[in-house]
C-alpha cells in the first residue's frame, strides 16, 4: 500500500465524524442556544429590577439563597405536611394521574359515541358545551359535598376539567374519518371491534392526542388551584402555605417547578402521540 492510499484510508474515519458533529452543532445553535439566551436575559432583567432593598419580589440570587435547602434536599420528610418539594410534586402528580386517566377513558368513549351517532351528537353536544365553560374551581364545593373527602374531590375536579377537550377532539376525529376508509371496512366486512381498532382509532388518533395534550395541561392547572383550597400534601397547598408564611422565595421556586413539570407532562403526551400517529394520513 502506497503512501497516498494509506492516507486516504486513515482520513475516512475522520471524515465520517463530520456530519454527526455538524448536526449536533446545528441542534445546539438552533434549538438550545435561543432559549438559553432568552432565559439569561430574563434572569438578568429580573435580577436588576428586584435587587433594590425596596423591591416587593425577591431577586433570583435571593430565591436561590432562601430556598437552597429545598433545592438540594427535595425529599426531606419532617412529618405532617412539612415535606420537601419532591414529595409535594409527587402527591400532586398522583392525583393528576388518577383524574386524567379517568378522563381519558371516559372522554374517548363519549367522543367516539358523539362522533359516530348523529342522535348522540344532537343530544349531548349542547350539554357538553354548557358544562365545559364552568371554571374548574366552581366544581370543588359540589365535589366536596358529594365525596366528603379532599382527595376524591380533587381527582373529580381534574377529571371534569380534562374531559372536555378529549371528548371534543375525539368526536371531531371520528367524524372526519375519510369515507374511503368506511367503504373499505364495509367491503371487507369488518365487525364492530375490528372497525374500531383497525380503522377508527388509527384514523382519529391525531385528533385524540391533540385533545390529550390539552387535557393534561388543564389537569396540571386544575390540581394546583384545587390543592390551594383542599389542603394536605401537594404543590398547590405548598404555595398557599408559603404565602400565608410570607415566604415569597418558596413560592417562586414552586412556580418554577410547576412550570417544568407541566412542560414535561406535555412533552410526554406529545412523544407518545407522535409514536402512535406515525404514518397516519392526518399526521
Amino acid at each position: 500500500m502506497n503512501t497516498s492510499t494509506r492516507s486516504e484510508t486513515l482520513a475516512k474515519p475522520l471524515l465520517s465524524v463530520g456530519p454527526p458533529l455538524t448536526r449536533l452543532r446545528d441542534t445546539l445553535v438552533q434549538k438550545v442556544l435561543p432559549p438559553v439566551v432568552i432565559l439569561a436575559l430574563l434572569m438578568g432583567l429580573w435580577e436588576i429590577l428586584c435587587s433594590s432593598p425596596t423591591a416587593a419580589l425577591p431577586a433570583p440570587s435571593q430565591v436561590i439563597s432562601d430556598t437552597w435547602e429545598l433545592i438540594v434536599n427535595p425529599f426531606y420528610d419532617y412529618g405532617g405536611n412539612d415535606k420537601g418539594m419532591g414529595w409535594q410534586i409527587l402527591a400532586s402528580l398522583e392525583r393528576v394521574a388518577y383524574g386524567y386517566l379517568l378522563a381519558v377513558v371516559v372522554g374517548i368513549s363519549l367522543g367516539v359515541l358523539v362522533g359516530q351517532s348523529t342522535w348522540a351528537l344532537r343530544g349531548l353536544d349542547p350539554v357538553f358545551q354548557v358544562l365545559r365553560t364552568v371554571p374548574p374551581l366552581a366544581w370543588l364545593p359540589i365535589s366536596l359535598a358529594g365525596f366528603q373527602d379532599s382527595t376524591p374531590s380533587a381527582i373529580f375536579v381534574i377529571f371534569i376539567t380534562a374531559i372536555w377537550p378529549i371528548i371534543i377532539n375525539t368526536s371531531v376525529g371520528v367524524r372526519n374519518i375519510p369515507e374511503d376508509y368506511r367503504n373499505v371496512a364495509r367491503v371487507i366486512r369488518l365487525n364492530g371491534a375490528e372497525y374500531f381498532t383497525r380503522i377508527m382509532l388509527p384514523a382519529a388518533a391525531p385528533y385524540i392526542f391533540s385533545g390529550l395534550r390539552i387535557g393534561v395541561g388543564l389537569s396540571w392547572l386544575a390540581i394546583v388551584a384545587a390543592e390551594m383550597l383542599i389542603g394536605g400534601v401537594g404543590i398547590g397547598f405548598f404555595i398557599w402555605d408559603a404565602w400565608n408564611a410570607s415566604m415569597l422565595s418558596d413560592i417562586v421556586l414552586a412556580l418554577i417547578y410547576v412550570g417544568i413539570v407541566g412542560f414535561f407532562l406535555d412533552r410526554i403526551v406529545a412523544f407518545i402521540g407522535n409514536r402512535v400517529t406515525r404514518g397516519t394520513t392526518q399526521s
